[in-house]
């Protein structure tokens, strides 16, 4: 099983807002990224928004709002370090997420079998369907953000696919 690493620097999030009509920004911070109980990778929770469209008048920081995997009716962005030779387990959520790998490597499984690797600056744009993410590294953590916004369920053979957490 891999282990806590802080090879990699704390995410800086910026939030702009307004003041008097003007804009101007309302916080600037570091987060590091915290071990999750599965032990394959640290996230740090950036931010949430509970509807879509965005209410840009809501007041509460977005990191603080209550958020799962996903946000039902709405949207979440974090950062993820998969630790160095770590693999999530297989897993589904009815959201459309797109990935951008920041640092190191990193492969995408299907449940077909396929293996897509994945370099720095590569996108993925991951539309429901069931997969596992795996550093096949042994000594470099991979950075990767993803922004999840919540999605009706894909339907096959006339049922909607069911989400699958670990």
């Amino acid at each position: 099983m891999s282990h806590k690493t802080k090879s990699l620097p704390p995410v800086r999030r910026l939030v702009t807002g307004h003041r008097n009509g003007r804009a101007t920004c309302i916080s600037d911070a570091q987060y590091e990224t915290n071990l999750i109980p599965s032990g394959d990778a640290e996230m740090a929770l950036i931010w949430t928004a509970p509807d879509l469209p965005v209410d840009n008048n809501d007041s509460v920081d977005g990191r603080e709002r209550d958020a799962g995997v996903t946000l039902k009716g709405g949207s979440v962005i974090r950062v993820v370090d998969m630790l160095p030779g770590a693999a999530s387990p297989m897993h589904r959520t009815n959201s459309l997420d797109y990935g951008i790998v920041m640092s190191g490597q990193l492969q995408l499984e299907l449940d077909d079998g396929e293996i897509h690797s994945l370099k720095p600056t590569d996108i993925v744009v991951q539309r429901g369907t069931i997969h596992r993410w795996v550093n096949p590294s042994d000594s470099e953590t991979c950075r990767i953000v993803f922004v999840l916004t919540e999605a009706t369920a894909a339907i096959v053979d006339g049922a909607p696919l069911e989400e699958v957490h670990p």
